[in-house]
Order: C-alpha cells, then sequence, then structure tokens
C-alpha cells in the first residue's frame, strides 16, 4: 500500500535513506529537513511496516523531481519502488506538473516508467536564473551547480514528459 506519509514515518524513512545517504547514493539530510519534507512524500507500506519511501518536489510551474526514493533491501522486486514512483507521478499531474526529473544511478528502473536520459538542464535561461535563488540541494544538483558536484558525480539526469 502506498500512501502519503505522516510526521510519523520520518524514523523510518531516515533508517531507509540514511544507509544510501552514506554511501552517496542520496543527499544526506539532517532529520528536520526530513520532517519538511513530509507534505511532499509518500511512503509504502508491507504488512504495517515503512519499507519504502519517495518525494516529489515542486522546482517550477511546470517541473517537478522525484527525489529520496529508497526500498528497504529485503522489500526490493516486488514493485514497491515503481508503487511510490507511479503515486508520486498522480502527484505531479494533479499539480498539474508536466515534466518530472530525476538524478539518479538507476536508470534502467526509472526508463522502464518512462524516463529518458537528458543533458544539460532543460530549463529557458530566466527560470535557470530563478531557480538559482533556491538554498535547496535538490535544486543546485538539477542546475548542476559546483558546490553539489561530489552528490551527483556518476548520477544520470532523466526527464518524463507527462501526458495531460
Amino acid at each position: 500500500m502506498v500512501r502519503r506519509a505522516r510526521a510519523g514515518d520520518v524514523r523510518a524513512v531516515r533508517r531507509l535513506t540514511e544507509p544510501l545517504a552514506s554511501r552517496g547514493v542520496l543527499v544526506s539530510k539532517h532529520p528536520v529537513a526530513s520532517y519538511e519534507s513530509v507534505p511532499e512524500m509518500r511512503v509504502a507500506e508491507l504488512d504495517g511496516e515503512v519499507v519504502g519511501c519517495g518525494a516529489l518536489h515542486v522546482m517550477w510551474e511546470d517541473l517537478a523531481e522525484v527525489r529520496t526514493l529508497a526500498v528497504d533491501d529485503g522489500a526490493r522486486g516486488l514493485g514497491v519502488g515503481s508503487a511510490i514512483v507511479r503515486g508520486l507521478l498522480d502527484d505531479a499531474r494533479a499539480a498539474g506538473i508536466a515534466r518530472v526529473f530525476c538524478l539518479t544511478f538507476e536508470v534502467p528502473f526509472f526508463a522502464r516508467l518512462g524516463f529518458e536520459v537528458i543533458e544539460g538542464t532543460p530549463v529557458e535561461p530566466d527560470v535557470y536564473a530563478e531557480l538559482l535563488r533556491s538554498h535547496d540541494d535538490g535544486v543546485a544538483e538539477f542546475l548542476d551547480l559546483a558546490r553539489v558536484k561530489p552528490n551527483t558525480l556518476g548520477n544520470t539526469r532523466m526527464l518524463l514528459h507527462l501526458a495531460p
């Protein structure tokens, strides 16, 4: 079952994400940032336990990012990650988002969901200039800024155009 996250899920989300952050797969977050992202997040439960999580971060009027996607090792291969991303894509459609971005090591996984590899930053120069004002590390990764290069090494930039 995939559902919207609640504040009480943050400990389980951190249990899933911290090992990935320590390996450089996800961006490390302070606990307060995890609580702040609860409204963006969905979790997957299996037998009453949170076994997966993911978030949709709106970056601009037509653009959002799938981020903080993690699945417990024991639940891999059960469709948990796909179910979470499908829920996040539903959230994007409901918010009127036309394009969804991800920065990932899991290219085949996201390709199966319709994401395509891209080069560069797919926004107009005026939007790029506005996004530079963001303090969010994920937005900085999207913009490919030097200060987050250690976070992005080896990652692939992918984009999905949502059908209306």
